[in-house]
């Protein structure tokens, strides 16, 4: 899930796996693929960052687990908001 905010300040999770597009005239609007409308305050841009970070951190985790080095992450009490991305290494031959 990726976080977005509502015009009105409120903070929601969103799937981007169901984001269909995004465009921004002038304000941001998320397209979901069932018709779904989001106004968010972030630019196309960091909408597009963020989704782009989730996916990378998929791949990672998966990565981790295939090779066994996979460790639950550790959550602070706060959270910042920002998306955290685990490093993707290069694939070794086998």
């Amino acid at each position: 899930m990726i976080r977005v905010t509502r015009l009105n300040g409120e903070r929601f999770a969103l799937n981007p796996d169901l984001v269909e597009r995004v465009e921004g005239h002038p304000d941001t609007v998320v397209f979901l693929v069932d018709g779904t409308k989001y106004l968010v305050t972030e630019t196309v841009d960091d909408v597009l960052v963020e989704i782009r970070e989730y996916r990378a951190s998929i791949l990672a985790t998966a990565y981790e687990m295939d090779r066994g080095t996979y460790r639950t992450p550790t959550r602070t009490t706060e959270d910042d908001g920002r998306s955290s991305v685990v490093p993707f290494p290069a694939r070794e031959e086998r």
